[in-house]
């Protein structure tokens, strides 16, 4: 890509967590087995992921204090995160693991199509209940 085709590219986007060690086993399972991303950065209070070259993903702990007002995605903030990927047996092959991981699976009576007739998407949560959707591009 050339600097014009990566202007305004989202760099990175950090999230603050309740529980570090559960964000890390749910975030490495999903981005390091399936979506191809790296460890980036390791501190003890954060963790990040990168997506060679460009973008990159953080996770921070939370401070103890904070922690009372938690996560409502239906509030002002951020809704979800939503991931593309490039073929509909990568979304199977994540589905099956999310029951046996108790990763809790949203729409689950209108998979594959909750986000509309041609919207092939799967969406469950992580460990603070952001919402995750796996959408299938590009067939």
């Amino acid at each position: 890509m050339t600097n014009l085709e990566t202007t305004g590219l989202l760099n990175h986007l950090e999230i603050n967590v309740s529980n570090l060690a559960a964000s890390r086993k749910f975030w490495d399972w999903l981005l390091l087995k399936h979506l191809g991303y790296q460890h980036y950065q390791v501190w003890e209070q954060g963790i990040s992921y990168i997506k060679k070259p460009y973008s990159y993903l953080v996770f921070v702990q939370t401070d103890a204090q904070k922690l009372s007002a938690g996560y409502r995605r239906t509030h002002v903030g951020l809704n979800h995160l939503a991931f593309s990927v490039a073929d509909k047996q990568l979304i199977t092959r994540i589905k099956k693991e999310l029951g046996s991981l108790n990763y809790n699976e949203l729409y689950a009576a209108r998979y594959p199509y909750a986000g509309g007739k041609k919207h092939y998407a799967l969406y469950f949560e992580d460990p603070d209940r952001i919402k995750v959707e796996i959408v299938a591009i590009g067939e």
